[in-house]
Order: C-alpha cells, then sequence, then structure tokens
C-alpha cells in the first residue's frame, strides 16, 4: 500500500509519541526561536534515526529512507529550478513590472484583496500552478501592495488563496489530476463534485477579503506617482512584454509539461528583453543564476525588481530535501503507517470517516510538509472504509483536496509555504491568518461530513 516499506511495526503510542515531538520541536524552533526551518527538520531526522537505532534497524536501511524519501521530490526540485529562471526572465523581459504598472492604472484601495484573490483565482485556474501563479501575479501584486503601503500579510493572503483555488479546480492542475485519479474518478466529474465545498468558500473568502480592503483614498498620493515614474523609467514598460505571460497560459491550456512550459516562456522572455535593452550572453546567464538586479536608484523599486534566479530557489530546495528525507524516516520506521491503521479500525460512521480523512491529509502535510503525499497516503489508506460505509469514491477525492493540496501553504515547513514565504518575502505565520479560502475548505469538508449533505453514495447513480 505504502510508497517506502516500514522496516519495523511501532505501537501506536510510540509513533503517536514521536509524531508530537516531532511537531513540538519545529514549532519551538520556529515559532520561539525564530529559526529557519532546516534546523528543527534536522532535529527530527536526528531523532528518527537514534530512534530507528534503538529498534536496532540497521543504519544502511535508515540510510535508504532518507534517500528513498529525498528522491520523491526531485520532480519539484527540477521545477523549481525554472521557476527560479522563470522569475528572473520575467523581470528581465519587463512582464512584471508591465504587470505592476498596469496595474496601478486599475487597481485602487477600494476591494483591493478582493481584486487581488479574484485575478489570481482567475490566473491559478488558466494555468492550474499554484506556485506559477504565486511567482507571477502574485510577486507583482505584492509589489503595488507595498507601494500602497497595504497589508502585505493579507495581500499575500489573497494571493495564496486564489492561487490554491486554481490548483483546486483547474483540469490543468496536477493535484486535481492526481487526486482523481488515485481514487479512479472521472477528471470532471471530481471538479464538479468539488464545488459544493469550493463554491461557498469563494464566496466567503471573497466578502471577508471585501470586508477588509482599505476604504478610503491613498494617503501618499505623491509618492505612488513617483513609484510610477520610476516603473516607467526602467524602459521596460511595453505592451509586448506580456506575450510570455500569454504564452505561459496557452502552454497551460495545451497540457505542455511544466518544466517545458517555464523553460519555453523564460526564453521567449529573455529574447523579448532584447527589444528594450541589450545583455551580453554571459550578463544573462549570471541573472539566470543570481537573479535580476534593478538598479533605478529608486530604492522602493529596486527592492521589488530584484529577484529571482536559480540562486534563490536553493533555500526552498535544501528544505524540499530535508522535509521529504524525514518522511523518507518516517516511512521507513513504520510511523506513519501504524498511526493510520489506528484510525482506520475504529472508523464506522460517515462523518468519522471523513473526519478522519480530512485530519489525516492535514496531519501529513504537518507531519512531512509534502503536498503530493498528502493526497497520495489518504488516497491509499481510506479507500476501503469509504467503501464500508457506502461513500462513493468523488467524495473521497474532494476531502482529499479539501484537507490536502489547499492546507500545504499554511505550514511552515511545507514545500508551499516555504516557497510562497521566499517569494512573497512574507512568512507562512503572518500570511496564514488571512488565507481565507484555505482554512475554510476542510473546515466546509468536515461540516458537509457531519450534515450529511452534498455527499454522494455508491447505490447513487
Amino acid at each position: 500500500m505504502f510508497r517506502i516499506r516500514s522496516t519495523i511495526s511501532p505501537s501506536f503510542a510510540e509513533a503517536a509519541l514521536l509524531s508530537t515531538m516531532i511537531i513540538a520541536i519545529m514549532a519551538l524552533c520556529i515559532i520561539k526561536f525564530d529559526s529557519v526551518p532546516h534546523m528543527p527538520i534536522l532535529l527530527a531526522v536526528l531523532l528518527l534515526i537514534t530512534y530507528g537505532l534503538m529498534k536496532k534497524v540497521p543504519y544502511n536501511k535508515l540510510e535508504e529512507g532518507l534517500v528513498d524519501g529525498a528522491k520523491a521530490g526531485l520532480g519539484a526540485i527540477f521545477i523549481f529550478f525554472f521557476i527560479g529562471i522563470l522569475v528572473s526572465s520575467l523581470m528581465m523581459g519587463g512582464t512584471i513590472p508591465t504587470l505592476i504598472h498596469l496595474g496601478f492604472q486599475f487597481i485602487t484601495p477600494h476591494f483591493f484583496y478582493a481584486i487581488v484573490f479574484l485575478v489570481t483565482c482567475i490566473v491559478g485556474l488558466s494555468i492550474g500552478s499554484s506556485l506559477t501563479t504565486v511567482a507571477t501575479i502574485g510577486v507583482a501584486f505584492i509589489g503595488m501592495a507595498s507601494a500602497m503601503d497595504i497589508s502585505l500579510a493579507i495581500t499575500a493572503g489573497a494571493i495564496v488563496s486564489g492561487a490554491f483555488f486554481g490548483d483546486k479546480m483547474s483540469p490543468l492542475s496536477d493535484t486535481t489530476n492526481l487526486a482523481s485519479a488515485i481514487v479512479q474518478v472521472d477528471l470532471f466529474e471530481h471538479i464538479r463534485n468539488m464545488g459544493w465545498t469550493t463554491i461557498p468558500a469563494f464566496f466567503i473568502s471573497l466578502i471577508g477579503y471585501g470586508i477588509l480592503s482599505p476604504n478610503k483614498e491613498f494617503q501618499e498620493l505623491e509618492q505612488l506617482n513617483e513609484f510610477q515614474a520610476g516603473l516607467l523609467q526602467t524602459g521596460m514598460i511595453h505592451w509586448y512584454t506580456l506575450i510570455p505571460l500569454v504564452l505561459l497560459v496557452i502552454l497551460s491550456i495545451k497540457k505542455v509539461p511544466a518544466i517545458l512550459s517555464l523553460a519555453l516562456t523564460s526564453v521567449v522572455a529573455i529574447l523579448i528583453s532584447y527589444f528594450h535593452h541589450f545583455i551580453s550572453f554571459s550578463e544573462v546567464l549570471n541573472i539566470l543564476f543570481y537573479g535580476f538586479t534593478s538598479s533605478t536608484g529608486i530604492e522602493a523599486i529596486d527592492s521589488l525588481l530584484s529577484r529571482g534566479g536559480i540562486n534563490s530557489m536553493m533555500f526552498t530546495i535544501g528544505l524540499v530535501l530535508l522535509a521529504l528525507s524525514m518522511g523518507g524516516l518516517l516511512f521507513t520506521l513504520g510511523i506513519v503507517q501504524s498511526l493510520l491503521m489506528k484510525v482506520e479500525s475504529s472508523l464506522k460512521k460517515v462523518s468519522s470517516v471523513i473526519a478522519a480523512t480530512a485530519f489525516t491529509a492535514i496531519g501529513v502535510n504537518t507531519l512531512i510538509g509534502e503536498q503530493y503525499l498528502s493526497i497520495l497516503l489518504t488516497g491509499e489508506a481510506f479507500q476501503a472504509q469509504f467503501k464500508k460505509v457506502g461513500l462513493a469514491n468523488k467524495n473521497l477525492a474532494r476531502v482529499m483536496e479539501d484537507a490536502g493540496t489547499v492546507v500545504n501553504p499554511l505550514v511552515p515547513w511545507s514545500v508551499c509555504g516555504i516557497f510562497i514565504t521566499n517569494v512573497l518575502a512574507v512568512t507562512t505565520l503572518d500570511y496564514l491568518p488571512f488565507a481565507f479560502f484555505c482554512l475554510l475548505s476542510p473546515i466546509l469538508t468536515i461540516l458537509f461530513g457531519l450534515t450529511g449533505k452534498t455527499l454522494t453514495y455508491i447505490e447513487e447513480k
């Protein structure tokens, strides 16, 4: 059933104690001591290795677990490389600066957060990638919020909510296709069924962002005008700089693989950069690795536009490898399996099955920090339980997305949480209270499970 075979079978009490200790170590180091997530994960890895050695597990088996866990993230790591290149390319080509400038033409503080949420929903739905949405249009919105002196935490919350709405509901999304494939449900039937929880979460979030949006005019209009003028002085604000973004959407619709889409878009953005300024090939290579550096002399603009590059992804990549290696150890030592078997054996009611499924997806996200594993593991573990209580598999697919896909960005040490923090420069704990859509989705799926509403049973046609 599980991707990595366990070498031992710990008791539920041991598995629960170790899991609690790992979560406590991470929470204490990150919240209390303001540590980067890498250190508590390393401490957790050492804790698990110590436990394994005490249980007479050969060290080479523990090492294999670490390596096997890390292997699961290689695909994501290559995508991160190309996202770093994409961000620096879009900066160099003028795409993101143009988006920011256009945003200032049409967006006001009135309903700002609601507009951010709506636009990121549309972009996320169009391209099916939450992280790409955050790294492109999300960066532009953070720049606008910074220039308008509007809360970056709420803006980031709206960006994350919209991006993961798209990640959850787009037929182009990896997670959406993965969830439907695991439980063998038609993709579009799965998307339609998710509407029962997604649509209420969408409208509640939209109203919330509308209420929180500023209701006053700019206090420093002159400063804002200077910011817009500074953007124009870069010489990168042109209509044609939006071509790479259009290309990215088209490639996504055509279901071109993510790495190829990111690479082709980056190449086009680099070529477009030569329309407004010449950069030598050696400079291009440096920018792609170290990131684009703005030198307008205006501190706010230079701070906003100086970003991207492969090097900017190294923090994220290191953390992904560590988090997944820890996950590999958790599987190798049978800790995850022990926890899931205990949960499975105590489920008899529809409401308890759905609640347990949701909490398992949330737990895997919290413990391992990996979005795909939360979907895979939850889907594999609970299919039999859903069948026992007479629930159709599309209910399971919906819960997997409601509590798996959209919860990952809320975990500070998760793949998505770290990536978003790195790209938007807003910590996970800062934007978490304002990621309304991500918070509401698991709550609504559990509530519908308790009431029995919107559920489909096996005997139903």
